[in-house]
C-alpha cells in the first residue's frame, strides 16, 4: 500500500526519471475506461462528473476512449479554473473534439442525466476534510443516481490513508486507484482494482526531487537548533557540520570543541557559536557538561566530526550515548561505539564503507557498489533499532524495514568534508521531520549541491563551495 503523500513523491520521481505526468495521466484515463467497461456493454449512457484538478484530468482522458458508449462529461467549475495544465489540455482536447460536454458553476441547477454508469473524478488522493460546494450536493445527486458507481483513484469525499468521510462522501460500487492500492480503500464496500500506470519501481526505491516535498511545503521547525559535538585532532570538519546544519534549516549551530581547537573552528565562520570545553579532545570528564546542553535545549546533536579515535574519546561518545534521549547524527569516528551502546536517543548512523563494516555490517570493498548490498545494510539498521545512510557514489538509506537508493553527486565529491556536510545537512532536516525522511532528504540535497557546480568545479569541487547550492537543492529551482 501507499500513502497520497507518498504517492505525489512518486510521480514526482517518475518525472524526473523521464515518465512525466501528461504521460501517467493517459494511463490511468486509459484504466479508467477499461473499468466502465467492465460494468457495462458498449452504448451504455456513462456521465463523467469531473473536477479541476489531475483526477479530472483522468477522466477526460477515459472520456475520449470510450467513444463506444452514449458519453457526457461534466466539469465542475469553469473551465479557465482547472488546476494543472495537463489537465486543462485534455479538457480542450474534448472540447475541439466536440465530445459532450457542460461546466457546472452552480450546484442548485445540477441535474445529473439518466446513465447507466457514473464516473466520479470530483477529487482525488491529494484532497482531505469534508465536501465543500458544489461537490457535496453532487455527491450527494450521485448516490441518489440508479447506477454503477466508478470511483477515480478514492471516492470523493473519502480520506484515502484511512477510509474515513467527515461528511458526505461518494458511494462507489468500484474503485480504479493508481499504481498501489491507498490504505483506507480497504474499508470500503467496494470493488478495489490498482491499475499499473507505468510507473518505475526506481521512483519509489531510488530517492528523487519528489522525496524533497515535505520540505518544499514549508514544513520547518521553529528554535531549531544543532549542536555539533567534535573537533580535536581535527578542526574542519565540525565546522562544516555545523554551517551544513544552517543551510538545511537550522536556525542556530553550536559546536561544543576542545579549547585547544576552539579558536580555529571559530574562525571558519562568524555564524558559528563556539563553546570550549577544557581539554585537547572529549574525553568522559566532559560528557556531564555536554548532555546537560545538549538536553536542556532539545538540540539536534552531531556526535562524531574530527573527534578522532582515541580510546578515551570513543569511551566518552559511548557515555553520551547512553544517557542521551534526544536526537542525533552519529558520523565519523563515533560510530565504531553504536553497535555496543544502549541507548534510548534517536540516531542517524552515516558511515562510508570502513565504518559500516566497524558497526558489524557488511564490508563493501573499493569499487564495489553500496548499493548491491542494500539487503545487508537494512538487516544491520534493523538490528541495531536506528536509521542507516550507508555514504556512497550510491548511498543506502534504510530504517530497518524501508530502504532507499539515492544516486546524486558527482566524482568530485570525494574530497574531503562531504561526508561532514551530509551529517550537518541532515540534522538541520532532523528538527522537522522523521529520521528516516531526513537522511533521504539531506542524502539527495548534498548530492545536488554538488550537481549543481560540476560544470564549474568537476574534480576541483571543494566541500565549503557545496554550502552555497546547498539551500538551493533543497528549497529552490534547483535547475537555475
Amino acid at each position: 500500500m501507499i500513502s497520497s503523500d507518498r504517492m505525489a513523491q512518486v510521480d514526482e520521481n517518475a518525472a524526473a526519471l523521464g515518465v512525466p505526468q501528461k504521460q501517467l495521466m493517459e494511463s490511468s484515463g486509459n484504466a479508467v475506461a477499461r473499468e466502465v467497461r467492465a460494468v457495462a456493454d458498449p452504448g451504455a449512457r456513462v456521465a463523467i462528473v469531473a473536477g479541476r484538478g489531475n483526477n479530472g484530468g483522468d477522466a477526460f482522458v477515459a472520456a475520449r476512449f470510450l467513444d463506444e458508449y452514449d458519453v457526457s462529461v461534466h466539469l465542475l467549475g469553469r473551465p479557465g479554473t482547472i488546476s494543472t495544465d495537463i489537465a486543462r489540455e485534455n479538457w480542450d482536447a474534448l472540447e475541439q473534439a466536440r465530445y459532450a460536454s457542460q461546466t457546472v458553476t452552480d450546484s442548485r441547477s445540477f441535474e445529473l442525466p439518466d446513465c447507466d454508469v457514473v464516473v466520479d473524478a470530483m477529487l482525488g488522493t491529494g484532497v482531505t476534510g469534508a465536501l465543500r460546494e458544489p461537490e457535496a450536493t453532487v455527491a450527494e445527486r450521485i448516490n441518489d443516481a440508479d447506477a454503477a458507481v466508478v470511483a477515480v483513484d478514492v471516492p470523493s469525499g473519502i480520506n484515502a490513508d484511512t477510509g474515513e468521510a467527515p461528511g458526505v462522501a461518494v458511494e462507489a460500487d468500484r474503485i480504479v486507484t493508481f499504481h498501489d492500492e491507498k490504505p483506507g480503500l480497504s474499508s470500503l464496500d467496494a470493488d478495489v482494482t490498482v491499475a499499473d500506470i507505468g510507473i518505475p519501481a526506481a521512483a519509489e526505491r531510488q530517492v528523487g526531487p519528489g522525496d524533497l516535498r515535505p520540505i518544499r511545503s514549508g514544513r520547518k521547525s521553529e528554535d531549531a537548533r544543532a549542536y555539533v559535538i567534535g573537533g580535536g585532532p581535527f578542526t574542519g570538519a565540525p565546522a562544516l557540520a555545523a554551517q551544513s546544519a544552517m543551510r538545511a534549516g537550522a536556525d542556530l549551530a553550536f559546536v561544543a570543541a576542545p579549547e585547544t581547537v576552539a579558536d580555529q573552528i571559530q574562525g571558519y565562520a562568524e555564524d558559528l557559536i563556539v563553546q570550549p570545553y577544557e581539554s585537547d579532545r572529549l574525553r568522559p570528564e566532559r560528557v556531564s557538561d555536554i548532555l546537560d546542553t545538549a538536553e536542556s535545549y532539545d538540540d539536534v546533536v552531531v556526535l562524531g566530526p574530527g573527534l578522532g579515535s582515541a580510546d578515551e574519546t570513543l569511551e566518552a561518545v559511548s557515555q553520551f550515548l547512553s544517557d542521551f534521549s534526544g536526537r542525533a547524527v552519529v558520523d565519523a569516528d563515533a560510530l565504531a561505539v553504536v553497535a555496543d551502546v544502549d541507548t534510548d536517543a534517536t540516531l542517524v548512523c552515516t558511515p562510508n564503507r570502513r565504518e559500516l563494516a566497524k558497526m558489524g555490517g557488511p564490508e563493501v570493498e573499493s569499487g564495489e557498489e553500496m548499493a548491491d548490498y542494500a539487503d545487508e545494510i537494512e538487516a544491520l539498521a534493523a538490528e541495531l533499532g536506528h536509521v542507516v545512510l550507508a555514504k556512497a557514489k550510491d548511498d543506502v538509506i534504510t530504517d530497518g524495514e524501508e530502504t532507499r537508493i539515492c544516486r546524486t553527486g558527482t566524482p568530485g565529491m570525494a574530497v574531503g568534508g562531504t561526508g561532514d556536510l551530509l551529517a550537518g545537512a541532515t540534522a538541520g532536516l532532523l528538527a522537522a521531520h522523521d529520521p528516516f525522511q531526513s537522511a533521504c532528504m539531506a542524502a539527495y540535497a548534498n548530492g545536488r549541491s554538488a550537481e549543481l557546480l560540476d560544470d564549474c568545479y568537476k574534480d576541483g569541487l571543494l566541500a565549503s563551495d557545496m554550502l552555497e547550492t546547498l539551500p538551493r537543492a533543497l528549497w529552490g529551482n534547483d535547475d537555475e
